[in-house]
């Protein structure tokens, strides 16, 4: 398999097959993120992608899920993603989940009957990097996308019958907008209901511009338990039909899993005993955390 640099992917997509059809990310402005920094965004060539498929292929049904990297592929034209799905559809008949990274652009410049044809093709799930439901953080960490273009994302995603996963951040709007930040990112989650949550917490990476705004004090990341009461508020004031909320990603201090609003109670419990106890000892140790 053709691989350009690191390559990253939701932790649910452990088991599939990384195929990476773009190198890069298109915005590449997000001042928390370095995943792609030292890469310049482009497309892969067709040949290239193709001959990854064809590999693929010859190795036979070990994987079931095949994930789309690098940081947007949704971004590609239409015809290209036809291409790709068409290719793994009569290549690999056996997989049974196709998915990618996406955001309010790459989405949107699609139509509703674009995105349908993409699922009938077999894109059956897009993770989105909300990260804030709060316009001025996302304006502060150069997102790229608001709030109303989130809403519309969903709509759009949910039309054409596309799974939606979002990606939110804890203290990503540092102490200053804790409150402000987690009160508008439970309530975009309320507004949207997703079926698919993924809670990530900010990490300052050296070299970003968020480590920059640390060092000159223009942003303070919240506490460790600070970040777990954030925690606590989504899942206590989010409101959903039917989601499977998780936190199990590296660079949380501590992994939760589970459905919304079936085990709403027990978790709660379960996380203000943590914070009221306020044990480091629980939480996941900083060597092992990485965004």
């Amino acid at each position: 398999m053709d691989y350009v640099g690191a390559i990253f992917r939701p932790p649910s997509e452990a088991d599939s097959m990384l195929l990476q059809v773009t190198v890069g990310c298109s915005h590449n402005k997000c001042s928390y993120c370095a995943m792609y920094r030292e890469k310049r965004f482009r497309p892969k060539p067709w040949n290239v992608i193709e001959k990854d498929i064809l590999e693929a292929a010859s190795i036979g049904p070990r994987f079931r899920k095949v994930f789309l990297c690098d940081g947007d592929a949704l971004i590609l034209p239409m015809g290209r993603l036809v291409e790709i799905l068409t290719a793994l559809r009569q290549h690999l008949p056996w997989v049974e989940r196709i998915s990618l990274y996406g955001d309010t652009r790459s989405v949107l410049r699609k139509s509703v009957s674009e995105l349908s044809q993409l699922r009938q093709l077999g894109l059956t799930m897009v993770y989105h990097g909300v990260e804030s439901g709060d316009d001025e953080v996302l304006r502060a960490v150069e997102k790229g996308g608001t709030r109303s273009e989130v809403v519309q994302t969903a709509k759009c995603l949910r039309e054409a019958a596309m799974a939606h996963s979002v990606i939110i951040m804890l203290g990503l709007g540092g102490v200053q907008r804790s409150e402000q930040h987690i009160k508008a990112t439970a309530s975009l989650l309320s507004e949207i209901d997703p079926p698919f949550v993924g809670v990530l917490t900010t990490t300052v990476v050296p070299g970003t511009p968020l480590a920059q705004a640390e060092h000159a004090g223009s942003f303070v990341l919240p506490s460790k338990f600070d970040m777990l009461r954030e925690l606590l508020y989504l899942i206590e004031n989010a409101r959903f039909s039917k989601c499977r909320f998780s936190s199990n990603h590296a660079s949380n201090y501590l992994p939760v899993r589970c459905m919304l609003p079936r085990d709403r109670q027990s978790v709660l419990s379960a996380l203000r005993a943590v914070i009221d106890k306020g044990d480091d000892s629980v939480l996941r140790p900083e060597w092992s955390r990485g965004l």
